[in-house]
């Protein structure tokens, strides 16, 4: 596989991002958004999964406007503020704008394919909003934080979106997952799956809440969802599965 940083113009600046091209056919293209601590290994871990299963997966520098560069642990005590102070002072309508960018970007760096997003924490919640506000081709958020926040969006959400849904997760408490379900849950286009015993953070790997079973299921219902969608006609998009 190639790996590479590469620069992604967007409209008032330029962003780094860190890119994983697999071997052989291209599926279609990724955006992998991160977590609350910057593109480090954890990210490139996943962006390398995405790319092991014939994806081209690009992580974006998505704190580029506050802090460019910066690649934070949650192992390493004295990071833990600086990322939740990135995290608290992010603007999501300009996430938004820049992920929508990097998407068209990362098509037409993959050769034109169809492009989705898989974002983590932080980043499961820009998924959610993609999917209400632009064309991407389909998203996949883990245990995405604080969607309820943005929930009277719900409504505008006409691209396919796979949520995984953490049951014991200190930061998306039950009843906001109940209620993410029943109000999500009845869009066709939208595929829940729930995992009863895991943590926030579940798929992170090496993290305290790291669970390998429960990566293993979300990574495998995660490709097989970008393989149907990436690959599809649009006119032939129904329910998830």
């Amino acid at each position: 596989m190639k790996t590479e940083w590469v620069t992604v113009p967007l409209s008032d600046g330029d962003m780094q991002a860190y890119v994983v091209t697999p071997d052989g056919p291209i599926k279609g293209a990724v955006v992998a958004i991160m977590e609350i601590w910057g593109v480090n290994d954890t990210m490139k871990h996943h962006a390398q999964e995405f790319a092991e299963a014939g994806f081209v997966c690009l992580v974006p520098d998505l704190f580029w406007r506050q802090e460019p560069g910066v690649e934070l642990s949650d192992s390493n005590p004295d990071d833990i503020p600086k990322a939740f102070d990135l995290y608290y002072q992010f603007d999501y309508d300009y996430g938004v704008q820049d992920m929508e960018e990097t998407v068209e970007f990362l098509s037409n760096y993959a050769g034109g394919v169809k492009t989705g997003a898989v974002g983590y924490c932080l980043g499961g919640k820009l998924c959610y909003m993609l999917c209400c506000r632009t064309d991407i081709d389909c998203a996949v958020a883990y245990y995405g934080t604080y969607i309820e926040h943005h929930i009277r969006e719900a409504p505008n959400l006409h691209r396919p979106f796979m949520l995984h849904m953490a049951l014991n997760d200190e930061w998306v408490q039950p009843p906001v997952n109940d209620m993410l379900e029943r109000i999500l849950g009845a869009n066709p286009l939208v595929a829940i799956h729930k995992y009863p015993g895991a943590k926030h953070a579940f798929a992170r790997k090496g993290g305290i809440p790291y669970s390998k079973p429960d990566a293993d299921r979300a990574l495998d219902l995660s490709v097989k969802f970008f393989e149907r969608y990436l690959a599809a006609d649009p006119a032939s998009l129904t329910a998830a599965e």
